[in-house]
């Protein structure tokens, strides 16, 4: 029975098999980006290139190029979007709700559990946070006809939870108080 298995591992369709195995685990990946790619020629193999730093037709590409930071928006007495700068400082609240660095309210819905589980989060606040809290967990109230809402304070971060999805709603309670 040893001679029949030796016999059986000895063949050569067994034996190539062997061998194209052992090739594709040493062979360099044909696939990969890096391995496959060809080495690096000498310099002279190579053409020219001359780099200029501030040629006159620069001016045509930094039209291309996107600005470094979000330009300040062109004051109008109405925006077609609805979209409201923001007038208040905050010294009569005593809180203040700081605009993204796209000029937009930082009121967001975070959804879990498959869209189950719905949270409206307020963030960029500073100053008094749970006076903050107590007018937006009264306007949400308000419009569930008196039913009470659960929140969350995380002071360490300036983010206000409510549990629900009130975005319109706070977005533009936020906006009518200038923020």
């Amino acid at each position: 029975m040893a001679a029949n298995a030796k016999a059986i591992v000895n063949t050569p369709l067994l034996q190539g098999l062997k061998q194209l195995v052992r090739s594709l685990h040493t062979d360099c990946a044909r696939l990969s980006s890096f391995r496959s790619s060809r080495e690096v020629q000498p310099l002279e193999q190579y053409p020219e290139v001359e780099v200029l730093h501030n040629p006159p037709e620069w001016k045509y590409v930094e039209r291309l190029l996107p600005p470094r930071t979000v330009p300040q928006p062109v004051a109008k007495p109405a925006y077609p979007s609805g979209w409201k700068p923001q007038t208040a400082t905050g010294q009569e609240s005593g809180y203040f709700v700081a605009r993204t660095k796209n000029h937009m309210l930082p009121v967001y819905l975070n959804t879990r559990f498959r869209g189950q589980r719905r949270l409206t989060i307020v963030r960029l606040i500073q100053g008094d946070i749970w006076a903050l809290e107590r007018d937006l967990r009264q306007v949400v109230e308000q419009s569930r006809n008196g039913k009470l809402c659960a929140t969350r304070v995380n002071e360490l971060s300036g983010q206000i939870h409510i549990h629900g999805d009130y975005v319109d709603l706070l977005r533009e309670h936020l906006k009518s108080k200038g923020f």
